[in-house]
């Protein structure tokens, strides 16, 4: 079989796996108005599906008859068993449409321009990465203090404490760095392969995209019309079009895909700072006084990161720092424990 046909074939089976899946969600969603946005899904992606055939046997291929694999069938089974929004992130990682319908709970105002696609998505951005370096600061000050304190409880000098600090922080902060480059180059990738899977689609059949579109502008409330002539308007200029689909379709955006090396370099940055709080005493004394002044500058620091983090959770400050403090200090104290108990069994 030729690279060509081969091309059709996986496209073919991706439209059909696709209405597979959209008539599981529909006959999940049949008391609401998406069982009907999924059942028309259902029926363009046969549709396409049927495009891919006709283009395959053109070239003197013909289709085998098509079964669900088996990833396609235990994904079927969880929906099943469990919600669409709970599975709407395995769904839209599977190229299944309108799974943007369950990640807005509240219905919003639609864009009549296209200027003002998208705009809804440009928020928040600085925001998450800003909760993501308190989240790495406070991992790094927790793990390296009790590090910290575990050997200590063992009564080694200042010199063997210093080292387990410097591992803890550099051992943490690679780590954390590598999970996430490896996170974000996995997601990142998973992304451009939708994406590019929409362009060609976009390109071989750029009406039927357009239907589909308009089906899930109506699903959120928008008379047909109104959404058959948006969807039209948007899908005249191929690279808004495009845009417009992964936002809409996918629930994704194109402009926010993630740096695997920045979101590696920003999770060492972030552990490495918290780390290295309960760590600079021991840079500059000995003994207990460096130990004590190490407690203190970490309780000082989990209190702020709990601070902080109330900004988020919509907490009282003084109320989260505290609560942060507490749980800092029961693992300070588990593993100083844990330390002097090993140390004095086999000391």
């Amino acid at each position: 079989m030729t690279s060509r046909n081969t091309h059709i074939l996986d496209s073919w089976r991706e439209e059909r796996r696709s209405a597979y899946l959209y008539r599981i969600l529909a006959r999940q969603e049949q008391a609401s108005a998406r069982g009907a946005l999924f059942e028309e899904l259902a029926q363009a992606a046969d549709a396409q599906a049927r495009h891919w055939e006709g283009l395959l046997r053109e070239r003197g291929g013909v289709p085998p008859r098509y079964r669900p694999d088996l990833r396609s069938r235990i994904v079927g089974a969880l929906v099943r068993l469990s919600s669409p929004r709970a599975m709407r992130p395995v769904l839209a990682a599977m190229k299944v449409r309108g799974m943007v319908l369950y990640a807005q709970p509240q219905p919003h105002a639609m864009p009549v321009r296209r200027e003002d696609v998208g705009r809804r998505h440009q928020t928040g951005g600085a925001g998450t990465a800003l909760r993501a370096g308190v989240f790495g600061v406070n991992d790094g000050l927790i793990s390296n203090a009790s590090l910290i304190l575990g050997v200590a409880g063992a009564a080694p000098s200042s010199h063997v404490v210093l080292l387990a600090g410097v591992a803890g922080l550099l051992a943490g902060a690679f780590s954390m760095a590598a999970g996430e480059y490896i996170s974000m180059r996995s997601q990142r990738e998973m992304f451009e392969y939708q994406i590019g899977l929409e362009r060609e689609e976009l390109e071989e059949y750029p009406q039927e995209e357009a239907a589909e579109l308009a089906l899930i502008y109506a699903a959120k409330g928008i008379p047909e019309a109104e959404a058959s002539r948006l969807a039209q308007h948007l899908i005249a200029d191929p690279q808004r079009a495009l845009d417009t689909l992964a936002r809409e379709e996918l629930g994704l955006n194109p402009d926010e895909l993630g740096s695997p090396w920045q979101a590696a370099l920003s999770s060492f940055g972030a552990f490495a700072l918290g780390a290295l709080v309960p760590l600079v005493p021991f840079f500059f004394g000995r003994g207990a006084a460096a130990l004590n002044l190490s407690i203190g500058l970490t309780a000082l620091a989990l209190f702020a990161v709990g601070a902080t983090l109330s900004l988020y959770t919509g907490r009282h400050a003084l109320r989260g720092g505290l609560r942060m403090l507490l749980i800092g200090a029961l693992a300070g104290a588990a593993t100083y424990a844990i330390g002097h108990a090993l140390g004095a069994s086999l000391g």
